[in-house]
């Protein structure tokens, strides 16, 4: 259970209006979320208590991106997230988040690097949603997700690629993972991530993630689209460094 002291308290606050930011239409910021509170609590406690954060937001990001987003990436994406969901319960502790971790982030710098030195070379014309990619990245995305809440990046090097209006963008990703973050709750469960769950945290911590909705649906809305994606483009570096920093230092130890 996390310490009642002022900076972890402060800490688990902006993680949760991370969590909802990431809701409203600001992707992969959710995903620094739980190795911010992993700071002041264990990391699979972190993630548990997490998850109900994200299922409170979902349903507000849900209702506001109700009428804007990709049903073709949706119907693809959205069962294999599903399975990769699956594939993480089946797997349980033998799953090992370290190397899936590492995996994510190398793929997540790779992608970005790609992308910004080939930007002054070339226009790539935008890739359309494509049923075996798409298997891939969302059985990554699921799995990834289930992990620790990170399945941003796979979506994302799913999805940039397509160039996709921005609210479209943003609309699909809340979409999709209102639907992962909900299917999470009982394989959460049946593995016992609830034991040390704190409730009253849990509830302190829902207006700070519906305040956080809100103003990423603002955000979105306000940025320019050359803006919006280039910020998703740095935070996906950023997280996907940490990843590998994280990730690489636990299958060394």
């Amino acid at each position: 259970m996390i310490e009642q002291a002022p900076v972890a308290v402060s800490i688990a606050v902006l993680s949760s209006f991370l969590v909802g930011m990431s809701k409203g239409g600001v992707p992969t910021v959710g995903t620094l979320a739980v190795p911010l509170l992993a700071l002041v609590m264990p990391p699979v406690a972190a993630a548990a208590l997490l998850l109900p954060i994200f299922v409170v937001s979902d349903v507000v990001g849900v209702y506001l991106y109700r009428k804007e987003y990709s049903a073709r990436n949706l119907l693809i994406l959205t069962p294999a997230a599903l399975v990769g969901v699956g594939l993480g319960w089946l797997l349980g502790a033998r799953l090992s988040g370290a190397f899936i971790g590492m995996l994510v982030g190398l793929v997540g710098i790779f992608f970005c690097l790609n992308v910004w030195l080939g930007r002054r070379h070339r226009r790539a014309a935008a890739r359309p949603a494509d049923v075996g990619r798409g298997t891939v990245w969302g059985i990554l995305t699921g799995l990834a997700s289930f992990v620790s809440h990170s399945g941003g990046p796979p979506f994302q090097m799913y999805v940039l690629p397509q160039r996709l209006p921005k609210l479209v963008f943003a609309g699909t990703a809340t979409i999709l993972f209102a639907v992962v973050n909900a299917a999470k709750i009982v394989p959460y469960w049946q593995l016992q991530q609830f034991a040390a769950f704190d409730l009253r945290l849990a509830l302190w911590l829902a207006p700070p993630a519906l305040a956080g909705t809100v103003l990423g649906r603002w955000l979105a809305g306000a940025m320019p689209e050359g803006l919006f994606f280039r910020l998703i483009e740095v935070t996906l570096f950023g997280v996907s460094l940490k990843l590998v920093w994280d990730y690489a230092a636990a299958l060394a130890s």
